[in-house]
């Protein structure tokens, strides 16, 4: 996933009430909305797609990541990308994400560390991709959490904390943002480096980088 002008596989990427959506939202009769969950092979955990219909597109919803470093506090908005947040939730509800390890630090340019693949090589996904929720005008201060993608509309599992402001182009769905205390564990895993091990000069932390456990609220 691509975050960043990163090769293949960096960040997948938001979405505001009342602006344009993508086609994989739409208002459901029933309330909430739509959304569109392609199978598209092998997971890199067996998981199930998210629920695809009624999903809801209001309020916020908080997730604890829990790194040996500290805590990071991510705040998700339904309505900026009910899609996207739906399919998080689902994740972290299958215990997705628990004991996964951070595969990419940015640390030149962008600022961002790169999350959300059980392989941790940045080529794993849940088995299932969905289309972007964009606007067009997304930026990506420090403390903004957002999908990872490897072209348009092809999010999956893989998202990125931007620990620093980065000048990224509006490609990336925004999920919402995460508290300064985060950022502080984010800063302190960017502290220590990275092995550029990718063809872009990012690379893999070279501080421990593992989310140990995700919890909802």
């Amino acid at each position: 996933m691509r975050p960043v002008h990163i090769a293949p596989f960096v960040l997948l990427a938001l979405l505001g009430t009342g602006c344009a959506r993508s086609a994989s939202v739409e208002p459901s009769p029933t309330g909430g909305v739509s959304c569109t969950y392609d199978v598209t092979g092998a997971a890199a955990t067996q998981v199930d797609p998210p629920q695809s219909e009624h999903v809801p597109d209001e309020g916020t919803v908080q997730f604890a990541l829990a790194f040996s470093g500290g805590k990071v506090t991510v705040t998700m908005d339904r309505a900026n990308a009910p899609c996207a947040v739906n399919s998080f939730e689902s994740l972290v509800q299958q215990n997705y994400f628990a004991d996964t390890a951070c595969h990419r630090l940015v640390d030149s340019g962008d600022f961002l560390l790169q999350c959300g693949d059980p392989t941790g090589t940045g080529n794993g996904g849940p088995g299932y991709t969905f289309p972007d929720e964009l606007t067009g005008r997304e930026t990506y201060p420090e403390g903004t959490v957002a999908m990872a993608n490897a072209g348009p509309n092809t999010n999956g599992s893989q998202f990125f904390l931007v620990y620093r402001d980065s000048d990224l182009p509006a490609e990336y769905t925004i999920l919402g943002t995460f508290d300064d205390e985060g950022r502080q564990v984010v800063e302190g895993i960017a502290s220590q480096g990275q092995d550029g091990s990718f063809s872009d000069g990012s690379g893999r932390p070279n501080a421990d980088a593992e989310i140990l456990s995700v919890t909802a609220g």
